[in-house]
């Protein structure tokens, strides 16, 4: 823990940024906006994402495991006005030596697991409606109903979103109102990930969400913006609930709510000239864990500080380290290194957790973003505190002491791909 110390500090005294065009990004994030030139056009998108990552873990945190596969999810779309657009199409995820799945949600909702399953992949329909509206005064509100806009395109904060969800949770799905002003942005949605029937042996679930940035002030927005380094300042703001059970609940576990929530300072700068750095960011920010029902997690309230700060190369090479601590905090869907419940013993606490953060990535687009070549190594230096557990866990004994100085690291290559083909024109 003395070690992450000093980094730890000079990362506090940072401040906080969400990046537009990150790593994540690009490999995840989608436009919200209809392209007029696709206006009553009946048009084919074919999504794609080949992966391979590799999670070397070690620990009593999580353990260690490998995810190669691939998800496709091909669409039909079609924008009769620029104000309304409409996609079908199906969503598949496909591991590499897996000949079935599990056809329940790909996200932990309760302790029910889906008896049926699936055969050679775990398939999804897609639908979308979205209507795309515009105001005076430069504002745009998009409102989507059906699969919405999510994964990446929230742009959650690294420690309540694991970027690894691209790769394995299922199409958020649900409602989602998008609101674009000239210094704020708002994203608010619920996704809804258990539907129960009558009688019911699991429980109902869903997550709103809400992030927002308010900028404090943004030299591109100015007249004549300096054509030598653009800055921008802002305060992030977000908020995530999980709400488990309901009337129709059949189960004994009772309602449950839990809740994420997370506001700081974020910076960010662009340099046009510079023969070096193209881009540069950091943050700081608070982060807050709370229980309102129920007994998911060992406590009812917690907290978390954590910054960050990466520099943008040329040739999309990126370098990026971060500092994390907490005690009593867990993340609705961040890596399990960003919090004290320890995944791979269920029921185990630790009494803090300082961890140390690092990155480098490298992703070249092709085509306007339509391919998206990717690699990422990331690591987590943790230091645990003492790790506490139920008196059942018999398999614990003896791992009670404080965990010893860690590094665990993740490496992974990518290749997305999101090309639109016009298959039809409509005349009026």
């Amino acid at each position: 823990m003395n070690i992450l110390r000093p980094l730890y500090l000079l990362l506090l005294c940072l401040p906080s940024c969400v990046q537009a065009d990150d790593f994540n990004s690009r490999l995840g994030a989608e436009a919200y906006e209809t392209d007029s030139t696709h206006v009553r056009a009946l048009t084919l998108k074919v999504g794609a994402l080949a992966f391979f990552k590799d999670n070397e873990f070690d620990g009593n945190v999580v353990k260690g495991y490998s995810l190669p596969g691939f998800r496709l999810q091909p669409r039909l779309a079609y924008a009769p006005i620029p104000q309304i657009s409409l996609e079908l199409g199906a969503h598949t995820t496909i591991y590499e030596g897996a000949n079935k799945y599990p056809s329940y949600v790909y996200h932990d909702i309760a302790t029910w697991k889906g008896s049926q399953y699936q055969h050679g992949a775990h398939a999804l329909p897609f639908f979308r409606a979205a209507a795309h509206l515009h105001r005076q005064g430069g504002s745009r509100i998009t409102i989507a109903v059906g699969d919405i806009y999510g994964g990446a395109t929230h742009s959650i904060l690294l420690p309540l979103y694991n970027p690894e969800l691209l790769l394995t949770d299922d199409p958020e799905a649900g409602a989602q109102v998008i609101v674009d002003r000239k210094r704020w942005h708002s994203d608010v949605w619920v996704n809804w990930q258990s539907y129960i029937f009558e009688e019911s042996t699991h429980q109902e679930a869903f997550t709103v969400g809400w992030t927002q940035r308010i900028s404090l002030f943004d030299t591109s927005l100015r007249p004549i913006a300096s054509s030598r380094v653009q800055h921008r300042l802002s305060v992030p703001v977000q908020l995530l609930i999980q709400h488990r059970g309901g009337e129709q609940d059949a189960t004994d576990l009772g309602v449950q709510t839990i809740a994420n929530a997370a506001a700081g300072l974020s910076w960010d700068a662009a340099f046009a000239r510079h023969r070096v750095i193209t881009a540069a960011h950091a943050e700081a920010c608070a982060l807050f864990a709370l229980q309102q029902s129920g007994s998911l997690w060992p406590f009812d309230f917690g907290s978390a500080i954590w910054g960050n700060a990466s520099l943008t190369l040329r040739h999309d090479l990126t370098l990026g380290i971060g500092a994390f601590h907490a005690a009593d905090f867990c993340s609705l869907y961040g890596s399990p290194f960003f919090g004290t419940l320890s995944v791979k013993y269920p029921g185990a606490r630790f009494e803090n957790m300082t961890a140390g953060y690092w990155s480098v990535d490298y992703s070249r687009s092709f085509l306007h973003g339509a391919y998206v070549l990717g690699a990422k190594a990331n690591g987590y230096l943790s230091a645990c505190g003492k790790l506490h557990h139920p008196p059942t866990a018999e398999e614990m004994t003896g791992k009670t002491d404080a965990a010893r100085f860690r590094h665990a690291f993740s490496f992974g290559v990518y290749f997305r791909v999101c090309p639109e083909f016009v298959l039809k024109r409509f005349s009026r």
